[in-house]
């Protein structure tokens, strides 16, 4: 059963007709980009952004991403794109949950793990920062 994570942040995504392929259908590529999307805001929201990580002193590259796709977002659909944290101790784990913002409907579920390299010496680190595991308590309910 897939964790549905201790936060959550929800972002709409219309969807473009430049992100539809000759099957009217979205290119699967794309999906890619709205995960993005909703992970900012996930981070947004635990007060810890990307630029906030930069400069902490750390990046966060992603070293796994899995996605199914269920069903395939057409051109002009309103998507809403769910990311829940699910780990974060010792590395960045975030499910994803793309669905018809009208309907409800699952449309593909995602995955993605990052984990903290020390941006001076290039190290991946075996745990979370501090600066990062004190920003998640701050923003757990």
């Amino acid at each position: 059963m897939r964790s549905k994570g201790v936060i959550h942040a929800d972002t709409q995504v219309l969807v473009p007709f430049f992100d539809v392929d000759t099957m009217h259908v979205v290119w699967h590529g794309h999906y890619v980009k709205y995960l993005e999307v909703a992970r900012c805001a996930l981070l947004d929201k635990l007060g810890h952004n990307y630029k906030q990580m930069l400069e902490s002193g750390y990046a966060w590259p992603v070293i796994d991403l899995q996605l199914r796709y269920v069903r395939g977002a057409v051109f002009g659909q309103t998507l809403n794109v769910r990311a829940s944290l699910v780990e974060w101790e010792n590395r960045l784990k975030i499910n994803y949950l793309i669905s018809d913002l009208a309907s409800g409907e699952r449309l593909t579920r995602a995955s993605s793990v990052q984990v903290a390299v020390e941006i001076a010496s290039r190290e991946m680190q075996l745990a979370s920062p501090k600066v990062f595991t004190d920003a998640v308590a701050r923003a757990l309910p």
